[in-house]
C-alpha cells in the first residue's frame, strides 16, 4: 500500500462513520445573516457572542490602527514586536483583573490555543501534577500531553474525585486546570469550589475563560466578575476573537507569574507578536464591551436564551421518540444533543436546506453516542430570529419523527 493509500483508506474510515468535516466559504463578514457559499443563511454557529466582529466602530478602529501602525509587527514581543499598542491593552486587562488578582498583570499571545500551551507547559514542569477537566477544551488536552508533568484527569465538574486526587498526590506543584464554560455543553465550571480546593490543597487554578469574557459579568469581564472571585492562585486565559470581535489572547495572573511566563514562555518568546492594528482595535472593543451597547447585548442574550430553551423544552416534550436532550447551560451556547452521528448530520442538512446554518459536532470533539447541534446566540440577534430556528427544527422533528 502506497503512503496516499494509506491516508485514503483512513479518510474512508472516517467516511463511513460520518466523521467527514466540509470547509465552507464565508463571503461576507461575520453576523447572524451571512452568505455560505454563495448562498445566504441565518448562522447560529459563530462565537461572536456580542456582535463586535461586524460593528462599525471596531472596522474603523482597525482602520485607524492600520493607518497608524501599518500590518505586521515585524518581530517577538521581546525583539522588537511589543508596540504602545500592545502595551495599552495589556495594561487595560490588568486594570480589569486588578480586583479579582492581587498584583494583577497581563501578557499577550495571538491566539487562545497559544496561551493556553503557554500557561500549562510552562507551568507544568517536572516537579507539577496537573489535575485536568475531563471537558477541557483541546488547546488544555493537548497543552498537558505537552508538558513535563504528571496528569490526571478528574470527570467533569466532580469535585469528590478531584479532592481524592490532589489528596493522594505528592507533587510539589499542583495546577488545577479548566475551562470556565464549556464549549459544546455550554455549562459553567464551579469555580468558587474549585477555587476554595485549590486554597486547600496549595494549588494554581487556571481558569480558560474563552467563551465566558465579554459575555458573563455585569461589565462583560467574565467568570471571574460573575462569580466574584479573588485570589492570587487565579490564573486567567482570555481570548479576544470570540466576544470581542477580532484576534488574540491574554493570561491575566499575579505579576510573578506573568513575569515568568515572559521569561520561559517558548511560544511566547519565539513567536511573532500580533499585528499591532488589531490591538489598537481592541481598545474600542473594550470600551464597547464595557458600555451601553455591551450592556444591552449581553441583555439581548440572555433574552435569545430564555426564549431558545423554552421552544426547544416545548419540541423536545413534543417529540420524546427522537431522545433530544438540552445541557444544562445558562450561556449563549446551547446545544441540542442528537446521539448518533448520521442522524445529527441529517438534521443540520436539513436547517441549512431551510436556510439556516447549525453545525453538528461529534466525535471525537464530543463523546460517542452524544452528537449534537451547537447552537449559538449573538448579542444581535433578533426574535424574529430565533422564531425561525424554532420552527425549522419543529418541521425536521416532525419529519425524523415519521420517519423512525
Amino acid at each position: 500500500m502506497s503512503l496516499l493509500d494509506h491516508l485514503s483508506a483512513k479518510l474512508s474510515a472516517i467516511a463511513a462513520q460520518s466523521l467527514t468535516r466540509t470547509l465552507r466559504r464565508a463571503d461576507d463578514g461575520t453576523a447572524p445573516r451571512q452568505n455560505i457559499n454563495g448562498r445566504p443563511l441565518l448562522m447560529f454557529c459563530s462565537n461572536d457572542y456580542l456582535g463586535l466582529a461586524a460593528e462599525p466602530a471596531i472596522a474603523e478602529a482597525l482602520a485607524e490602527g492600520a493607518r497608524t501602525w501599518g500590518g505586521g509587527s515585524g518581530a517577538s514581543p521581546l525583539v522588537s514586536g511589543h508596540s504602545a499598542a500592545h502595551e495599552a491593552v495589556t495594561d487595560m486587562l490588568a486594570r480589569w483583573y486588578a480586583p479579582h488578582i492581587p498584583q494583577a498583570r497581563t501578557i499577550g499571545f495571538c491566539t487562545g490555543y497559544m496561551a493556553n500551551l503557554a500557561v500549562v507547559t510552562t507551568l507544568g514542569d517536572e516537579h507539577t501534577e496537573i489535575f485536568s477537566e475531563q471537558l477541557n477544551h483541546a488547546s488544555l488536552i493537548d497543552a498537558a500531553r505537552l508538558a513535563k508533568a504528571k496528569v490526571t484527569r478528574f470527570p467533569h465538574a466532580d469535585l469528590t474525585a478531584l479532592r481524592a486526587a490532589l489528596t493522594a498526590s505528592t507533587a510539589r506543584v499542583k495546577l488545577i486546570v479548566t475551562d470556565a464554560v464549556f464549549s459544546m455543553d455550554g455549562d459553567l465550571a464551579p469555580l468558587p469550589a474549585l477555587l476554595a480546593l485549590a486554597d486547600e490543597f496549595d494549588a494554581w487554578l487556571v481558569v480558560d475563560d474563552a467563551h465566558g469574557f465579554g459575555v458573563l459579568g455585569e461589565r462583560g469581564r467574565g467568570t471571574l466578575e460573575h462569580f466574584g472571585l479573588h485570589s492570587e492562585r487565579l490564573i486567567l486565559v482570555g481570548t479576544l476573537g470570540k466576544a470581542a470581535g477580532l484576534a488574540g489572547a491574554f493570561v491575566a495572573a499575579h505579576a510573578t507569574i506573568v513575569e515568568y511566563l515572559l521569561q520561559s514562555a517558548r511560544n511566547f518568546i519565539f513567536s511573532t507578536a500580533s499585528p499591532p492594528a488589531i490591538e489598537h482595535a481592541l481598545l474600542t472593543s473594550f470600551a464597547l464591551i464595557e458600555g451601553p451597547l455591551g450592556t444591552a447585548r449581553r441583555a439581548n442574550l440572555v433574552a435569545r436564551q430564555t426564549q431558545l430553551r423554552d421552544g426547544l423544552l416545548a419540541l423536545i416534550d413534543q417529540h420524546p421518540r427522537l431522545g433530544w436532550q438540552l445541557t444544562d447551560s445558562s450561556t449563549p451556547i446551547q446545544p441540542l444533543i442528537v446521539g448518533g452521528n448520521a442522524e445529527v448530520m441529517a438534521l443540520a442538512a436539513a436547517l441549512e436546506a431551510a436556510g439556516l446554518r447549525v453545525p453538528g459536532i461529534r466525535p471525537p470533539t464530543v463523546a460517542a453516542g452524544t452528537a449534537r447541534l451547537r447552537i449559538t446566540l449573538c448579542g444581535t440577534h433578533t426574535a424574529t430570529d430565533v422564531d425561525a430556528l424554532l420552527t425549522a427544527l419543529e418541521r425536521a422533528a416532525a419529519t425524523q419523527e415519521q420517519a423512525a
